[in-house]
């Protein structure tokens, strides 16, 4: 059989190969609770195709998983999602996007090994889903920073009254976000890392 004309392909494509100017990469977690958007974000800041494990949700699920106020979603992240993005020429960050429901947190572990920090994502639709998610954090202590994914029918509440909810310290940045857009989860990232950097400069 000839498969000089097939489409079969060898090797990573083009646009996965790492730039050949990187010298340092860094693993970032994504959480949050069950249709947060950990999912979405991944997908709308990645540079290469995102690797997902989305499954269809079934009857299996009633009565196990909580999906008050996302009762129109249809599939649900069972493993992990994974992108990667450069913020300069020389930083990688490779993305894990954590499953959101509970009865899959146990995968967070293997999850977290080697993370520098983590993005908390929320929705203040359903603002109780974050409070055991932070919490697993901050026992970790794993650095974290959170963003509020603004949802077009998501209730506003000034910041002070979210730190208050969340009981979040004033030193964790929390950033308002558009998860579906690369430019605003972009702008999430630069965020976790420039706090990252603010914990590593020796205190004064």
């Amino acid at each position: 059989m000839d498969f000089r004309n097939s489409d079969t392909i060898s090797g990573p494509r083009s646009e996965d190969v790492l730039p050949t100017t990187a010298n340092a990469a860094v693993k970032v977690v994504i959480v949050g609770g069950f249709g947060v958007g950990k999912t979405t974000m991944v997908g709308a800041v990645s540079e290469i195709r995102p690797l997902t494990t989305e499954e269809t949700m079934t009857e299996a699920g009633v009565g196990v998983d909580n999906n008050t106020g996302v009762e129109s979603k249809t599939a649900t992240t069972v493993a992990m999602d994974f992108g990667r993005i450069s913020l300069s020429e020389e930083l990688i960050l490779y993305l894990f996007g954590t499953p959101g429901q509970e009865r899959f947190w146990f995968l967070w572990n293997g999850l977290f090994e080697g993370a520098l920090g983590a993005v908390v994502l929320i929705d203040t639709r359903r603002l109780q889903v974050s409070f055991d998610v932070i919490g697993r954090l901050e026992e970790r202590g794993v650095p974290f920073v959170v963003a509020v994914n603004t949802f077009p029918d998501a209730p506003y509440h000034p910041v002070e009254d979210l730190r208050r909810a969340l009981d979040l310290p004033d030193e964790i940045p929390m950033i308002d976000c558009d998860a579906r857009t690369r430019v605003s989860s972009r702008d999430v990232l630069m965020t976790l890392m420039r706090y990252l950097h603010s914990l590593s400069l020796p205190v004064a």
